[in-house]
């Protein structure tokens, strides 16, 4: 049967290798591809090559209003019929700034809109379309263990506070700083598996959610925003790690993330993905306290745009 699946990151890095995976090895897809700007007719276009099918919106993901426009324009293409029911929601799209300051135009700190309050205001203005077996599929990040074996010394681990605080500019020590920035990232992937335990627990029965870590990928468009030393080093340095277990290929963690949403790889709703299996996350991602606090949050600040 036809269905579904929206998807979030699809231009580039393992986003566009998951795509093509998906489009390859599952013809009933319909994938609905969120880009920003006018990329998404070619995004579309080239997908579509071999017959697949393959639409898109526009959404800037820094933006609350324009997710909200882009949830609306889906759900209306889904209630005239245009689109095959939906069955999946990918959350790929990431940011990492080189400071903590960035702010979009609702006042949020800019980390903490694409990472967390974007996917979550995809979630709830489209959950109930989904139709059951629906998998959402959020990627999240291993800098959220904080600790030398997962981040080697590269990324700070994330510093929890109130998501109020956090939400906002220059929650983090040295904000105009590139610590600052990727402090701010490893606490907002921490956000990402808080709210896919929500979204488990409040979910109705056949829509399950799922946190999925590619691991480290170097040459990714990540760090876009940083300077051009980090990226050479990102893009010409870093790669050959993926020929050693401290890293993940490109092409592995597209095929990865494609399994994942796909349901080849088995894991329950609620579940963290390491790669290519289900794995415990870090002991601090398992707090009730805390992702109930974050949801409440979430909730309050998309509120104005889920009505």
């Amino acid at each position: 049967m036809q269905h579904t699946v929206v998807m979030t990151g699809a231009s580039r890095g393992i986003g566009r290798i998951a795509a093509e995976h998906i489009l390859r090895r599952s013809p009933n897809v319909h994938l609905l591809v969120v880009t920003r700007g006018s990329s998404g007719a070619r995004l579309a276009a080239e997908l579509s090559a071999g017959g697949h099918t393959v639409s898109h919106v526009s959404a800037d993901l820094g933006s609350l209003g324009s997710v909200q426009s882009a949830a609306a324009e889906i759900r209306e293409r889904l209630e005239r019929g245009d689109l095959p029911p939906l069955r999946g929601f990918v959350g790929n799209a990431g940011m990492q700034y080189t400071n903590a300051l960035t702010k979009g135009p609702d006042g949020f700190e800019s980390t903490f809109t694409i990472n967390v309050l974007a996917n979550h205001l995809f979630v709830r203005l489209l959950q109930d379309r989904f139709v059951a077996p629906a998998r959402i599929v959020i990627t999240t990040s291993d800098t959220h263990f904080g600790d030398f074996k997962h981040n080697m010394g590269m990324v700070p681990g994330p510093a929890w506070k109130s998501p109020d605080i956090l939400a906002r500019p220059g929650a983090f020590p040295k904000p105009d700083t590139a610590v600052g920035g990727r402090t701010a990232y490893s606490t907002s992937k921490l956000a990402t598996i808080y709210l896919v335990h929500e979204y488990a627990r409040r979910l109705p029965a056949g829509i399950d959610s799922i946190a999925y870590n590619p691991g480290f990928v170097p040459g990714t468009g990540l760090a876009r925003n940083a300077g051009p030393i980090s990226r050479f080093a990102m893009r010409r340095i870093l790669p050959v790690m993926t020929l050693t277990p401290f890293a993940t290929s490109r092409d592995a963690a597209g095929r990865y993330l494609a399994d994942v949403v796909l349901g080849t790889t088995k894991a329950p709703t609620g579940s963290y993905v390491d790669r290519t299996h289900a794995a415990r996350s870090s002991e601090e991602s398992y707090d009730p306290q805390r992702e109930g606090e974050l949801w409440d949050t979430a909730e309050r600040f998309t509120a104005a745009y889920a009505a």
